[in-house]
């Protein structure tokens, strides 16, 4: 891995997990101490039929602050916010939270690449995103248009992942600043937020 001067100082960090994902993240932000300040957007996949209690069990699991997000919710440092099932998540240019019911992409909803998508046009270079296993390709082209606009880019490792469809799709892509074992990224974030501070 770069040595912590080859790190940019980032606002935000964007997450997207489908199928194994409950306990990549808990991998990943588990050993995240209070007080971590970077908020933490995630978009997690999950069988629409399900009311999601991830913010309860990853309540009871981290340091962290953690909610599920709400329309028109202000972002605020130091939380992990959960993108509510059945709805796109995205980022609005006053660093607000959207929810919106417009079609699935990839056949989910929330949609990853939704999220990406709109974080970079937000945050631009001021962003990390970060890919996690699952069994699509939701995203592969948010995760490109990160890059595009000068954000940091992570896929975990597709040997590391539980399912590795979605890592592996977004390496057919494009290629990530950093492709790392679950661990290594968790290592990375404590140093991306340590920088930032």
């Amino acid at each position: 891995m770069n040595g912590a001067v080859d790190l940019p100082r980032v606002e935000a960090i964007v997450v997207g997990a489908s199928a194994g994902g409950v306990e990549a993240l808990l991998t990943l932000l588990g050993p995240l101490r209070e007080g971590f300040l970077l908020p933490i957007i995630v978009v997690l996949h999950l069988p629409d039929e399900r009311r999601s209690q991830l913010a309860e069990v990853f309540t009871r699991r981290l340091a962290l602050p953690v909610i599920e997000a709400v329309d028109k919710q202000d972002i605020s440092a130091g939380t992990v916010y959960f993108a509510t099932p059945g709805y796109h998540l995205s980022v609005e240019q006053d660093r607000s939270l959207s929810l919106s019911l417009e079609d699935r992409l990839h056949h989910s909803r929330p949609s990853i690449d939704y999220l990406f998508e709109s974080a970079a046009d937000v945050y631009g270079p001021a962003l990390a995103a970060v890919l996690l296993t699952g069994a699509n390709h939701d995203g592969a082209r948010g995760l490109a248009q990160v890059k595009r606009l000068g954000g940091l880019t992570i896929v975990q490792d597709p040997a590391d992942a539980q399912v590795s469809t979605m890592p592996a799709a977004a390496l057919k892509m494009h290629q990530p600043d950093h492709i790392l074992p679950i661990h290594g990224i968790g290592r990375l974030l404590v140093e991306l937020e340590r920088i930032a501070c």
